[in-house]
């Protein structure tokens, strides 16, 4: 069922938006889970010809503990990850090296992604990911030309970006960026970005884990913490024309020496846990003021995991729907599946569209219900972009 619900918004007063950078406990977490159900999933096409049932979004972080100094500490304790979930194990007389494939697949994320953290001696890395369950395991062995849902769940996916989504987005893609890296060094990859708007002011609230064997000293800390804050606000100035505060670092005490230092780039060398699924959502997000859903998308399987499949699907529809049909400004999509029915024909697909007059059209109807359509019938082709790393997830 597909129903097309039309409204006219008004922008509301307050808005607040977060982004865990990739360095963050629990977006590392998500970047692991993501990145062994990929591997997991190239390894039963391989060997199988298809990917069988599994779900890779239990990992945990567990803090370690660092010394930081200036010109560089040392790691005392290393982090744990446990790498948990089920996955298919056999099939029939074939049996998969799931556990090989997990670790390997999670010291690459960890050796692509944060770049001050050795895998070989930072970090303990073990896989207790366990057999899946035979009920769902056997309805990935059924020949069906579109999959099953294997549970009764939504997805929620909005477009475009409100400016202040825009502006924490893409203050921690550009801070992460290569090429900010090759020109502040000492930026780490935990960084977290907190904006709160209220009506044409937005303050930001930036963390940013500084890697000690950069720093020379307290003022050296200073100067370089200055630099950043002056290279946020120019980031920023290229997004909006509101007006802008930026903070860095605000849990600073500089007169007593207590600054923001890490060996390795990320708090969870001290003590920081993460989990899967309790940080960014799949537009890569965290919006209490706009629908979102609560799904730990990472590492789910994405071949009938309709908490994965239908929070990127609404992305792509949202997205289609705003900038093929003319009169609509945005678009939020919400689709609801049922365990066992086919994933391309969901219970609900809702739409609610912002257009330019605020009034329900019939020719824009139609035009939204054949995307929705059109998408729905597209559902394998998001399923290979997932496995091929294609899709982000946070």
């Amino acid at each position: 069922m597909i129903n097309i619900d039309f409204r006219r918004s008004e922008e509301k007063e307050v808005e607040m938006v977060e982004r865990k950078g990739i360095g963050h406990p629990d977006s590392i977490a998500d970047g692991i889970s993501e990145s062994v159900s990929r591997a997991l999933s190239q390894k039963y096409m391989e060997e199988l010809g298809f990917v069988a049932h599994h779900n890779t979004d239990e990992v945990q972080i567990i803090g370690g503990r660092s010394a930081p100094k200036i010109k560089g500490g040392k790691i005392v304790k290393p982090i744990y990850i446990l790498l948990g979930g089920r996955a298919t194990q056999k099939v029939g007389e074939k049996e998969i090296n799931i556990h090989g494939t997990a670790i390997k697949a999670a010291k690459e994320y960890i050796s692509e992604n944060i770049n001050n953290l050795d895998v070989e001696t930072d970090v303990v890395i073990d896989s207790r990911i366990g057999e899946g369950s035979e009920d769902l395991t056997e309805m990935y062995g059924r020949e069906e030309k579109v999959p099953l849902s294997n549970d009764t769940s939504f997805g929620v996916g909005h477009y475009p970006f409100t400016e202040t989504e825009e502006i924490v987005y893409n203050i921690e893609t550009f801070l992460n960026s290569k090429k900010t890296k090759e020109k502040m060094p000492w930026l780490g990859e935990d960084i977290k970005v907190m904006a709160y708007r209220r009506k044409e002011k937005v303050t930001v609230t930036v963390a940013a884990a500084f890697v000690d064997r950069f720093v020379e000293s307290l003022q050296d800390y200073r100067e370089k913490k200055e630099k950043t804050l002056e290279l946020i606000k120019e980031k920023v100035f290229e997004l909006t024309d509101k007006e802008v505060e930026v903070h860095i670092n605000t849990a600073d005490d500089e007169e007593n020496g207590s600054v923001y230092l890490t060996v390795t780039g990320t708090s969870a060398e001290m003590g920081d846990d993460g989990s899967t699924g309790r940080g960014n959502r799949t537009n890569g997000v965290i919006t209490p003021f706009n629908p979102m859903s609560l799904e730990a998308t990472s590492g789910k399987n994405p071949v009938a995991h309709v908490g994965k499949i239908y929070n990127i699907l609404s992305l792509h529809i949202a997205e289609k729907v705003v900038k093929d049909v003319e009169s609509v400004e945005s678009a939020t999509v919400k689709i609801l599946s049922q365990i066992g029915k086919r994933i391309d024909e969901p219970q609900l697909l809702n739409i609610e569209v912002e257009t330019e007059n605020g009034e329900k059209e019939e020719e824009t109807e139609k035009e939204v219900s054949k995307i929705c359509e059109e998408w729905l019938g597209k559902i394998p082709e998001v399923m290979e972009k997932v496995i091929q790393g294609e899709v982000t997830t946070f």
